[in-house]
């Protein structure tokens, strides 16, 4: 997001969106963290207001920037502190602007030098958190619901209408323009049309079929779930729109979406799902290849295939409010079959598996079951959906852990974790980190047993001996270009520790690529 028009007003420095992030950190109660962000927000002119409530949203305002975790930790190792403050807000949105269009023959070097820049001209703390912002751990327990109720009063508006205006808008900048300007009044302008993308809406983890199952009413439909890339497809006359599920517009990047829009009997419409390419024995590729078209390195080879399962808009009307049952009903009349992604009604725990069984032959990740009478919920991640999928365990090593925050204040969580080198004895490759799971008992444990196994402690975390090995569940493997391993867990969590296992019988890098290239755990 390039950084608002100047207002006249001296531009505020970074320091007070620091020292609101500390505060809510420190903070355990939402009143609290509301209280503090509305504070904050009164104290602002328009261009910093925008840039704050996106950074204190977790949001960077704008897509990738490519500066992964090890880009980010060689920047911040190779500068140090400022003594003083000196940075502005205008002046991170500039920075972030500047590494997002960083792209080409040596765009790593630039970025490399972005970085320096920004974090050498950043007190310890403004690093703490631009580290934070650009690895999405802010881990402030308050981001964008939060930061929109502790808004609205500021903007004079009802909390649920900007929300909806958020949802429905193509953004935050744009609902939150619209409300300075013309208070409530601007937001009513706001409502489902073609060409200004919808946040989709999203689905909460299953415990389980069964209890998934009772909370859906004992009778639902179970979806596959697609490990494609979530698009909505726009077409009003002979235009063509095709948004990703952060919103950005990729229609150029993708030519054969457009040719099929342009083939659907309705128009206008906006149409809800997944594009996949489709590899050996008819299986979707893996998501990262799928990424690479979207990209200025695509691969040309790869052609997207649509398959769609909901449907926002039709003929001039929203349909966002009628029941799932009516929209999936109109989009099977829309579609043909193989456009339309597969589910079936299930009444019991045992059809659910069935599904789920399907799903996963077929290559993709397992399941959503929905209700059958819920709305489209745009920009939730709500109980009317919920996605099943399998787990799986690793044995992985403890590399470091990172000073918690709030509740866990003076405790050390946040696990960074790594797999073993098959050859190379007491080589362990980073894979992620993860806090979920973590009980408090465990947490004290690892505040008292890995100090003494301490290679290097500072106020951001403590590195440590690679003895330690933790079992870990985990949804799938993707590749990343983070972590030195050059793969990345997807949703880990600790089950336990395992004081029974020496590092050297850790699970190995080798192991996790073997896991990474089967379409039965491939993310």
């Amino acid at each position: 997001m390039r950084p608002p028009a100047p207002s006249g007003a001296a531009p505020a420095p970074l320091s007070v969106i620091v020292d609101t992030w500390a505060d809510l950190r420190a903070s355990s109660k939402r009143g609290e963290k509301r209280d503090r962000l509305t504070r904050l927000f009164a104290a602002l002119e328009p261009p910093d207001l925008l840039l704050s409530v996106h950074y204190l949203s977790g949001r960077l305002g704008r897509d990738a920037l490519g500066a992964g975790w090890s880009l980010v930790e060689e920047a911040l190792h190779g500068t140090s502190p400022a003594p003083t403050a000196s940075l502005t807000i205008a002046d991170l949105a500039a920075a972030l602007e500047e590494l997002g269009g960083s792209a080409g023959p040596g765009s790593l070097g630039a970025r490399r030098a972005i970085l320096a820049r920004l974090l050498a001209a950043a007190t310890a703390s403004e690093r703490e958190f631009v580290r934070a912002l650009l690895l999405g751990e802010l881990r402030q327990g308050a981001l964008r619901s939060l930061v929109l109720d502790a808004l609205a009063p500021i903007l004079k508006v009802d909390p649920e209408a900007l929300r909806r205006a958020v949802m429905v808008s193509g953004g935050l900048r744009e609902a939150v323009l619209a409300a300075l300007q013309a208070g409530a009044a601007g937001l009513d302008r706001f409502g489902i049309v073609p060409f200004v993308p919808v946040e989709p809406m999203l689905a909460a983890t299953a415990a389980g079929p069964a209890e998934a199952l009772e909370d859906l009413g004992g009778r639902a439909a179970a979806e596959w779930k697609l490990d494609g890339i979530r698009i909505q497809l726009h077409r009003h006359g002979e235009e063509v729109r095709v948004f990703t599920r952060s919103l950005r517009d990729v229609t150029d990047s993708s030519p054969e979406l457009v040719e099929f829009a342009r083939t659907v009997p309705a128009n206008p419409y906006i149409l809800d799902g997944e594009a996949i390419a489709l590899g050996e024995e008819e299986h979707p590729v893996d998501f990262q290849d799928l990424m690479s078209r979207f990209q200025a390195e695509g691969t040309a080879a790869l052609r997207l295939e649509p398959v769609f399962f909901d449907l926002l808009y039709l003929d001039g009307e929203s349909w966002v409010d009628r029941p799932d049952r009516e929209r999936r009903a109109a989009l099977e009349k829309l579609l043909p079959e193989h456009r339309v992604v597969r589910r079936r009604v299930v009444e019991s725990a045992a059809e659910i598996e069935s599904a789920l069984a399907e799903s996963r032959a077929a290559g993709h990740e397992g399941l959503v079951l929905k209700s059958l009478e819920a709305p489209y919920a745009a920009g939730r991640r709500g109980s009317n959906w919920r996605k099943l999928k399998p787990a799986h365990t690793v044995d992985l090593v403890v590399l470091a852990a990172e000073w918690g925050h709030g509740r866990r204040q003076g405790l050390l969580s946040n696990l960074h974790l790594g797999a073993r080198d098959p050859v190379v004895p007491g080589r362990f490759w980073m894979l992620g980190k993860t806090f979920k799971g973590l009980t408090d008992s465990m947490l004290r444990e690892l505040t008292e047993k890995l100090p003494p196994i301490a290679l290097e402690i500072d106020p951001h975390l403590v590195r440590v001996r690679p003895e330690r090995v933790v079992e870990i569940a985990f949804d799938g493997l993707q590749r990343s270009p983070r972590y030195d391993s050059g793969w990345a867990l997807r949703f880990a969590r600790v089950k336990r520790f395992r004081p029974d296992k020496r590092a050297d019988e850790a699970t190995t890098l080798e192991e996790v690529r073997q896991l990474a290239g089967s379409r039965r755990i491939a993310g």
